[in-house]
């Protein structure tokens, strides 16, 4: 296998986005909260609410002492809003388990609601300087093409632990630098569309661009569209939830304009089943 860290490394040090996780003293707490918010969601909308979020709640304690509703409401437009929920459940679990402080082993990361092997590793990583493997879809993308050859991954896989395991050179500092750098690179050079090949410090390496950069298929799984769709429909009436002065609304007034009553009514139901809403007495609310 070609060497991958050191042009990763130099690459990294001179480029790496100026980002408040990878500040110094940005501490465990904050790499967890803005792990969970980065799922699925763009840098440049997680940071203003980080920031929010984290001034709010400086602390597991701080979030564990407030109700659900707070959370899911702070939470805004991020999407995905059962993140919210388990980011608070998650607090409650650090405070009642751990004392208040994010753990840093990484069985007991994943014990944690919410949390998988994606984030309980970076957190490892970027918070407490551990050596573990950290592998989130732009790192996968990167060892699928320099490694595999391939333009895009294929579906997730145990495999991808142990391929980004073989590249981390012992240091824990430059393999924390290795973890960052790869993620970086996905994130900003070797994008899934449109790659920058040319500025890329892998690009004498990479078996993907030695083989004339072919179309190798795409597996991965594609999301349905947001227009239109159940999500959309959650998110109005979460919505109405959040903007209402007492987070509580008449069923009757939950966006009663929504086109598809149908699909009003099943977004209704699921996000009681997710525990996202509360039904009783003709109201619907936020969880207490």
């Amino acid at each position: 296998m070609p060497d991958l860290a050191a042009p990763l490394v130099e690459w990294y040090r001179q480029n790496a986005r100026d980002l408040p996780w990878r500040r110094p003293g940005f501490g465990a707490w904050g790499v967890l909260v803005s792990e969970f918010m980065l799922q699925q969601t763009p840098v440049n909308r997680v940071i203003p609410l980080l920031e929010a979020w984290l001034t709010r709640w400086p602390t597991p304690r701080d979030l564990a002492a407030a109700a659900p509703a707070d959370a899911v409401r702070q939470w805004a437009n991020l999407g995905y809003p059962r993140r919210a929920l388990w980011l608070h459940r998650a607090a409650v679990e650090i405070r009642d388990r751990h004392d208040g402080v994010v753990p840093r082993d990484v069985d007991a990361l994943l014990a944690l609601t919410g949390i998988g092997d994606y984030t309980a590793r970076a957190v490892a990583v970027f918070a407490y300087g551990d050596r573990h493997p950290v592998v989130d879809t732009n790192t996968r993308r990167v060892l699928a093409r320099a490694i595999d050859g391939r333009s895009q991954p294929g579906p997730p896989s145990r495999r991808d632990l142990a391929a980004m395991e073989e590249i981390l050179p012992p240091d824990l500092t430059a393999a924390a630098a290795v973890n960052a750098a790869a993620m970086e690179l996905g994130a900003t050079v070797c994008t899934a569309r449109v790659p920058r090949c040319d500025v890329c410090p892998l690009s004498d390496r990479c078996a993907w661009l030695a083989a004339g950069r072919p179309d190798t298929g795409d597996e991965r799984r594609k999301q349905a569209r947001y227009e239109g769709s159940d999500r959309q429909a959650r998110g109005a009436v979460l919505k109405t939830l959040r903007d209402a002065a007492t987070h509580a609304v008449p069923l009757a007034d939950v966006v009663p304009d929504w086109p598809d009553a149908l699909q009003r009514d099943r977004a209704i139901d699921s996000l009681i089943g997710d525990g996202l809403a509360e039904a009783s007495d003709g109201m619907l609310r936020l969880p207490l």
